[in-house]
């Protein structure tokens, strides 16, 4: 009896970690597969509105003017929510990621996996991470988009409707958590998980905006390959 036991306890592990394995080797091929697929291949540039598409390797950001005809950022986004308090910035990067991930692993090294578990499930909240640059330069790590004013409006809605807004429709800062004296974390919308990564967001803010992007992505190279 008690072999009959151990047998199905075994085969049930079996199909377990067969299972897993299935879903490991499906999730690659999804990711190489659909990364590669690109929407809006036919994209004409604007000449209106300049922007940046800027990784540091694992993470995707979205660098827009802090001001122009279409949106004054500055309004919303406050310079004296960052430690510097420096109003000289041209530029602003929009990110968005896991709220526990960003707030408590400011460098790898303080990664802990309590926190990659439980962004990997869909079990945590988000944060819309901002950083005020004075220039941006475009290098291998850093795309420079032209866009018409139309295409950027519809980029400054998808960036707005990410942020979680309080009872008087303002964003709502979370106090002195910036990694250093330009950037600022505030709550967000959505859920990080496998599906729906920094860089899915940063992929789908280009989609927005009708410029070159994946079918879908959760790495940032899903999103530069499309223009190189």
């Amino acid at each position: 009896m008690k072999q009959k036991h151990l047998k199905r306890g075994v085969h049930i592990l079996k199909k377990f970690f067969l299972g897993i394995a299935a879903f490991i080797l499906l999730y690659v091929a999804a990711v190489f597969v659909l990364s590669h697929i690109t929407v809006n291949s036919k994209v004409r540039p604007g000449k209106d509105v300049t922007i940046y598409v800027r990784t540091n390797g694992v993470h995707t950001d979205i660098v827009v003017p802090v001001k122009n005809k279409v949106k004054d950022w500055s309004s919303e986004i406050l310079f004296a929510h960052t430690a510097s308090k420096d109003s000289l910035a041209e530029y602003i990067a929009f990110g968005w990621g896991d709220k526990g991930f960003y707030l408590n692993t400011p460098k790898w090294s303080d990664l802990k996996l309590s926190t990659a578990v439980k962004a990997a499930l869909h079990l945590g909240t988000s944060a819309m991470h901002t950083h005020f640059y004075k220039d941006i330069q475009q290098d291998a790590d850093c795309l420079k988009l032209t866009l018409s004013n139309a295409d950027y409006k519809r980029l400054v809605q998808y960036i707005s409707a990410s942020f979680q807004l309080d009872a008087s429709n303002k964003v709502q800062c979370i106090k002195n958590r910036g990694y250093g004296g330009y950037d600022a974390f505030y709550e967000a919308h959505y859920k990080y998980s496998l599906f729906y990564t920094c860089n899915t967001w940063a992929n789908n803010a280009l989609t927005a905006a009708n410029q070159k992007a994946a079918l879908w992505t959760v790495y940032d190279k899903g999103i530069f390959l499309h223009y190189r």
